[in-house]
């Protein structure tokens, strides 16, 4: 029988999976210990401690057990393994893929085994300038990579030939408004790698300085504005629109570029029809933000980014 220490929330990391993992380390690999970890929604991760060759190592095992999100994209376990293999050459911190089960095959989901980044979330910073700061600071070098082959190439969520209104909103005129502007060309943009999903849930701290960059199974070939878009996103909806205009700014002012609002139109779409509160916001210290206030802030980026239009 396995030892109860890798029993987690019910759920036991199988002894297949235990033999999988051990035979990707190397010889003379144990595990020692297992624990679900908090803070994703759509997959299951288990931190993972093992032992190989008298070294300590801190992995993560990520299960892809969301049936509808494997329907749209079964082969999401090789996608993030390519994605960190790419990433790792920009020299910031992420994860190194130590092995994928693509098809499921042992894990039962596809599942990929990776190093587990130092640093925790801190989505309540003392110093809310320099958060900011360090936040945009890798887009340049994720960005920079020279990455056309890559296979996986950008796609809007949100279907823009068949618009909705959304019920919730205060500002349907500017619903529409964002709709015809969405329906035309975009813009030039400079397309190239980009994470597709960066926002500060998805980044580690230590002592207040970031040190790893997570959770890359969306990252892709497409407009580098869009990770800034997507990134404001999540700031308008945890901190309201000033916070993002100042992640704006700094992003600008770093990279040299001028984000075009057709990309924070598209990643406001990404989030209908029915945008909800986050979980792992008000688990990591954001308990005020409820769905009305969610809307609200929404509503507001959206006057705001079509102003900029003009």
């Amino acid at each position: 029988m396995l030892p109860k220490r890798l029993m987690s929330n019910d759920t036991l990391l199988s002894a297949d999976m235990l033999n999988w993992i051990t035979a990707a380390l190397g010889a003379g690999a144990t595990v020692r210990s297992a624990h679900q970890m908090a803070g994703s929604s759509s997959t299951t991760l288990y931190g993972i401690d093992a032992q190989q060759a008298g070294r300590e190592l801190k992995l993560v095992l990520r299960l892809y057990d969301n049936a509808e999100w494997l329907a749209e994209e079964p082969d999401v376990a090789a996608h993030e393994a390519a994605a960190l293999g790419l990433a790792g050459q920009t020299g910031l911190p992420v994860p190194e893929c130590i092995a994928f089960d693509a098809q499921g095959a042992v894990c039962g989901v596809p599942a990929l085994l990776m190093t587990r980044v130092p640093g925790a979330i801190n989505i309540t910073p003392a110093d809310f300038a320099d958060w900011l700061r360090q936040l945009a600071a890798p887009l340049a070098r994720i960005h920079a990579l020279p990455t056309r082959d890559f296979p996986w190439n950008f796609f809007p969520y949100y279907d823009l030939q068949q618009p909705t209104i959304p019920a919730w909103s205060g500002v349907p005129a500017a619903w529409e408004q964002a709709f015809a502007v969405l329906q035309g060309p975009p813009p030039e943009e400079h397309y190239c790698f980009i994470h597709r999903d960066y926002h500060p849930m998805n980044v580690l701290w230590q002592d207040d300085t970031l040190c790893g960059i997570v959770d890359w199974p969306n990252a892709c070939y497409g407009p580098a504005g869009f990770d800034a878009a997507y990134c404001r996103l999540d700031l308008v909806a945890m901190y309201g629109l000033a916070v993002a205009d100042q992640f704006l700014r700094i992003y600008e002012a770093q990279t040299g570029a001028s984000l075009h609002p057709y990309w924070d139109l598209l990643a406001l779409a990404d989030w209908l029809p029915q945008p909800e509160v986050y979980s792992p916001w008000q688990v990591f210290g954001l308990p005020h933000v409820d769905t009305p206030l969610l809307r609200q802030r929404l509503d507001e980026h959206l006057v705001s980014t079509l102003a900029r239009l003009r």
